[in-house]
């Protein structure tokens, strides 16, 4: 473990790049449970929830920002159109044997939670289950309808200013190679269905039925990919971040799930 990042989170070497992480205590018998972050989030912006999930399923909880996010090493633009699916396949796994974590269950929220699919499909070894929150698998209109708006927001309005707050050097990492990469003409076709039928796993996802950046038909095409047990939860008054809009309700299922 190294020194201290931007925003005054410890960092990790992953074989060359600065990671900022944290970690919250719980039972050393238990999994440990691994946030991964959406699209334009890092630890941070994961706020008290990392404490909250700890004392709701016992569970230790580790969050890490993803390069180009929050405190951690910059990356080069433009992202390539599977970064989450390279996520998946080896920034995770790097960082998990960095933070020395072999048991653990995976809670993703937006593309976190397709960074989780993904790499649940490979059956790692010391997988337990995955929880998914705004789970996306494909791309639909209403998630490129949405990102325009943001990217209207981000050039015209306060959300750079928001988002600086959080990723400070980063915050172009952050937001153009997430932006840019959902509005190439060549996401329409981008999928990960096929690389789910890997996972075993039980999986929980949680979807809210005001989501604006997915649909519940996400949700029927993971069930239908995925080889495991699958159960679904949908929530009433419930945006894009159920762990914002419901958090008791997220947290009760996520804890029930988890035990």
């Amino acid at each position: 473990m190294g020194a201290v990042a931007f925003g005054g989170y410890p960092t990790v070497d992953v074989d060359g790049s600065v990671i900022e992480y944290r970690r919250v205590d719980g039972d050393p018998a238990r999994p440990t449970i691994v946030l991964l972050h959406e699209g334009l989030g890092c630890v941070a912006l994961w706020r008290d929830f990392p404490e909250r999930i700890a004392a709701a399923t016992t569970c230790p909880v580790f969050t890490y920002s993803r390069p180009g996010y929050g405190g951690s090493t910059p990356i080069s633009l433009p992202r390539p159109l599977d970064y989450m699916s390279r996520e998946a396949a080896d920034g995770l796994p790097r960082t998990l044997r960095a933070a020395g974590i072999d048991d653990f269950i995976l809670v993703g929220h937006s593309d976190g939670a397709s960074i989780a699919l993904v790499h649940a499909g490979s059956a790692p070894s010391g997988l337990v289950s995955v929880v998914v929150m705004a789970p996306h698998i494909f791309a639909e209109q209403v998630s490129i309808d949405s990102i325009r708006a943001a990217d209207d927001a981000y050039r015209h309005g306060e959300l750079r200013r928001r988002l600086a707050k959080y990723h400070g050097p980063n915050v172009d990492n952050a937001f153009r190679g997430w932006c840019d990469s959902w509005l190439h003409p060549d996401f329409r076709a981008w999928s990960i269905e096929r690389e789910l039928d890997g996972i075993v796993a039980p999986v929980l996802q949680i979807q809210g039925r005001g989501d604006e950046y997915g649909t519940g038909e996400q949700l029927r095409r993971i069930e239908q990919a995925v080889s495991g047990p699958v159960e679904t939860l949908l929530f009433d008054r419930c945006g894009h971040a159920p762990q914002q809009d419901q958090p008791e309700l997220t947290l009760e299922a996520i804890g029930r799930f988890c035990r």
